[in-house]
């Protein structure tokens, strides 16, 4: 089984990432499983949510602890939520930086950084990094197809073609700046 810790503020698309990344894995025959953990439930609070994938049914139903991986959409948490301290070894993270993002973390992972706000701002209007994010996550983990997280987004926004159609750029965009 594998683990994803996905570091947020309420309103930024982190349960959209988990929702979208799990639908993902799931065209590709992984069971999945994505769920929220947030404190005060107030736009801008820091919060999480976590996706669990494997092979087989995921019986696993407490927080992520120790994930494999993990996806930082906003870069403003990664000290004040430690977002590596519990990372494992060789563990991968794709990260949303900023200019003056400083990334200190723990020997023994790899890190996908890029300007994925500025990314979003460019194609969708908006700083939502999370689509772009996902694409990014395609290319630097491995573990889902871009076709699969293509699929996906269109089945998430299909009832809004002007959004659809920007969110499928970003995300390909994520995964060309990998």
């Amino acid at each position: 089984m594998k683990e994803i810790k996905i570091f947020a503020r309420a309103g930024q698309g982190a349960i959209t990432t988990a929702a979208i990344l799990g639908e993902a894995l799931f065209y590709e025959n992984k069971f999945s499983y994505a769920f929220p953990h947030f404190g005060a439930a107030r736009m801008g609070a820091p919060m999480n949510a976590f996706l669990r994938f494997d092979q087989n049914p995921i019986r696993l139903r407490s927080q992520i602890y120790n994930p494999d991986y993990i996806i930082v959409i906003d870069p403003t948490l990664i000290e004040a939520e430690q977002c590596f301290d519990n990372l494992k070894d060789n563990g991968k993270a794709v990260v949303a930086v900023r200019e003056n993002t400083n990334i200190n973390h723990k020997q023994n992972i790899a890190i996908s950084s890029l300007p994925a706000e500025k990314i979003a701002m460019d194609i969708i209007g908006r700083p939502f990094a999370n689509t772009v994010l996902l694409g990014a996550f395609s290319k630097a983990t491995g573990e889902v197809k871009l076709d699969s997280i293509l699929k996906s987004v269109e089945v998430r926004f299909k009832s809004k073609p002007a959004i659809l159609d920007k969110n499928i750029e970003a995300v390909k965009k994520g995964y060309e700046s990998v």
